[in-house]
C-alpha cells in the first residue's frame, strides 16, 4: 500500500489485537505487547507493511506473526554467547577470560541468595567484603596485604590518588603505556591528582635518570610493565631490585603496575615468561597492581598487593567505595584463586591456560572434524582448506609471542561480485547463526582459528542454518567492524 493510499477500514483496533495475543501477553507482558502492536499498526497506516493489507482485507494471522518476531527481537538478550575463532584467546571485544564451571557455579549461588558479603559469621557483626579474597591473594603473592577494585586501571588510579596526591611520580618514558580505549598512564596520573615526571628516553633509561629526578615533591617511583608492546634493539632499563633499592634509600615507595599480570610462572607450560606478582614483590616492590581477567583467567578486577600499611591507606580512601566490586565478581575471583592453590591441575581446570597450552596436534584434530562439514555447507560458495595459524594471547598480554595453531580458511569463489564484498557477506552470514561465529578477515579470506573451539559440534551442528544470501545491506559495515575488532 503506497504511503498516500487510504487506510483500510478493516484494520482492527488495539483492543481487538490484544484479545488474540494472549500467549504473547503471557510471555512478554501486556505493556510490551501493547507498545509493539501500536508501533506495527503505525507502520501499516504509513504503508510500510503492504503485505498485511489487500484492499479492505487485513491479514490478522500475518500481523500476529510479525508481532511475535518483533517481540522476540526486542526481548532477546543483547549480550549473547559467541564462538571466538579469531585466534585471539583473551579478546577484549569478546569478553576476555572465560570462567571455569566451578567459578560460574559460585557466581550463580551468590546471585540467587543473600550472602555474608560484608558480614562476619563468626563474630555476628559487620565484616569486610575484600576478606573473601584477600587471604588467597596474600598466600599466592607473598604480600603482607591485598585488596581488589573493579579493574587494573582503577587499581593504578587509587594507588596514585592515595600515595601521591599533588605530588610527583617518576616513570620511564619507555613505560608510558596506553591500554585499550586510549586510556594512558599519563592520563590516569592526571586524574589521580599527581604529576608525572618522565625520565630517560623511549628506548634507554638508566639509574641516574631516576636518581636525578628525585626532589622534595617526589612521592614514589613507579615501573610500568610494557605488557602490550615491546621495545627491541638498542635498549636499556633499570631492574626492579635496583629501583627498589633507590626508592627505599630515599624513603619512597616503589610501585609496579604489571598490567596483565599472572600468579604462576608460565614457562612451566612452555609459554613465554611473564613477571609474576610474587617475584615482583620479591624484587622489593612495595605495591603491585594487575588484572583479574587477563592471564589470571578470572573476572574483571584490579588486584593490589603489597605492604600492609599502604594497602590499609588505600582501603581508607573514599575512592575505594566507588571502585569496589560486587558479590558476584568476588565469588568468581575467590573460586579462580583457589584453583591456583593446586598448580599441578591448573592447566586442565582454567580455560585460559588450557587454550594457551593446547597442542597443535589437538587443534588439528578439531580442524579435521569441522572441515568436511564446512565444505558441504559452502559447496558452490567458497573454497575451504586447512591452514597454519598463529594465535595471539590478546588483551595486552605477551604481545610479540604467537602460538602455533591450525584453522580453516574460507575463500569465496569468484563471481560477479568483488571478492572483498563476498568475504564480508560470508562473515556476516556466520555472525547470523544461532551461536554467532566470529573469525578474522585476512587477504580476502575468512579465517577461523580453532584454538579455542573445544567441541567441533558447536560449529558443525548449526551449519544447516547458514544463510549465504544474508548480510547484503549492513553486512559489509558489520564485517568491517568485526575485522577491526579482531586486531585488538
Amino acid at each position: 500500500m503506497p504511503p498516500n493510499a487510504s487506510v483500510p477500514r478493516s484494520i482492527p483496533s488495539v483492543d481487538r489485537l490484544l484479545a488474540v495475543c494472549s500467549p504473547e501477553i503471557e510471555r512478554f507482558g501486556r505493556s510490551m505487547v501493547t507498545e509493539l502492536i501500536r508501533g506495527l499498526l503505525a507502520e501499516v497506516r504509513a504503508g510500510e507493511q503492504p503485505q498485511l493489507v489487500a484492499g479492505d482485507d487485513f491479514d490478522e494471522p500475518a500481523f500476529t506473526a510479525i508481532l511475535r518476531t518483533k517481540l522476540d527481537g526486542a526481548c532477546a538478550p543483547s549480550q549473547r554467547k559467541v564462538l571466538n575463532l579469531t585466534g585471539t584467546v583473551l579478546h577484549t571485544n569478546l569478553g576476555r577470560a572465560v570462567l571455569p564451571p566451578e567459578a560460574a557455579a559460585t557466581v550463580a549461588d551468590a546471585m540467587t541468595a543473600a550472602t555474608n558479603l560484608e558480614y562476619d559469621l563468626a563474630k555476628g557483626s559487620r565484616g569486610e567484603r575484600d576478606d573473601h579474597v584477600a587471604a588467597w591473594l596474600t598466600r599466592l603473592t607473598g604480600a603482607e596485604a591485598a585488596t581488589v577494585v573493579n579493574n587494573n586501571a582503577a587499581a593504578v588510579l587509587i594507588v596514585l590518588a592515595t600515595l601521591a596526591p599533588r605530588k610527583e611520580v617518576i616513570v620511564s618514558r619507555g613505560e608510558l603505556v596506553e591500554i585499550g580505549g586510549a586510556f594512558r598512564i599519563p592520563d590516569i596520573m592526571s586524574r589521580a591528582g599527581c604529576r608525572l615526571v618522565e625520565v630517560g628516553t623511549t628506548n634507554r633509561t638508566h639509574p641516574r635518570d631516576y636518581a636525578d629526578a628525585i626532589g622534595p615533591r617526589t612521592a614514589a617511583i613507579m615501573k610500568v610493565h610494557t605488557s602490550n608492546y615491546a621495545i627491541q634493539g638498542f635498549t636499556a632499563h633499570v631492574a626492579e631490585d635496583k629501583l627498589a633499592d633507590l626508592a627505599h634509600a630515599r624513603d619512597l615507595p616503589f610501585l609496579v603496575d604489571l598490567g596483565s599480570g599472572t600468579l604462576v610462572d608460565l614457562e612451566r607450560w612452555g609459554l613465554p615468561h611473564e613477571p609474576t606478582a610474587r617475584e615482583t614483590l620479591g624484587h622489593g616492590a612495595d605495591l603491585v597492581t594487575f588484572s583479574g581477567d587477563k592471564l589470571l583467567g578470572g573476572p574483571q578486577a584490579g588486584l593490589i598487593a603489597g605492604r600492609r600499611e599502604l594497602v590499609a591507606r588505600i582501603n581508607r580512601n573514599p575512592l575505594k567505595r566507588a571502585l569496589r566490586v560486587d558479590k558476584m565478581r568476588l565469588a568468581a575471583l575467590e573460586a579462580i584463586l583457589k584453583l591456583y592453590a593446586d598448580p599441578d591441575r591448573l592447566c586442565a581446570r582454567l580455560p585460559t591456560l588450557a587454550w594457551l597450552t593446547r597442542s597443535r596436534a589437538e587443534i588439528e584434530r578439531v580442524a579435521d572434524a569441522v572441515t568436511p562439514a564446512l565444505r558441504a555447507a559452502l559447496d558452490g560458495h567458497a573454497e575451504v582448506r586447512q591452514v597454519e595459524c598463529r594465535s595471539q594471547i590478546g588483551s595486552g598480554s605477551l604481545p610479540v609471542d604467537l602460538l602455533a595453531s591450525v584453522g580453516v580458511a574460507l575463500r569465496p569463489l569468484e563471481g560477479k561480485r568483488k571478492s572483498g564484498r563476498q568475504v564480508e557477506r560470508l562473515a556476516a552470514a556466520f555472525r547470523k547463526l544461532p551461536l554467532p561465529v566470529i573469525g578474522r578477515i585476512q587477504d580476502g579470506t575468512l579465517v577461523f582459528d580453532l584454538r579455542t573451539l573445544d567441541d567441533p559440534r558447536l560449529l558443525t551442528r548449526q551449519l544447516a542454518a547458514l544463510d549465504l544470501g544474508a548480510g547484503a545491506g549492513a553486512g559489509r559495515m558489520q564485517a568491517q567492524s568485526s575485522a577491526t575488532a579482531i586486531a585488538s
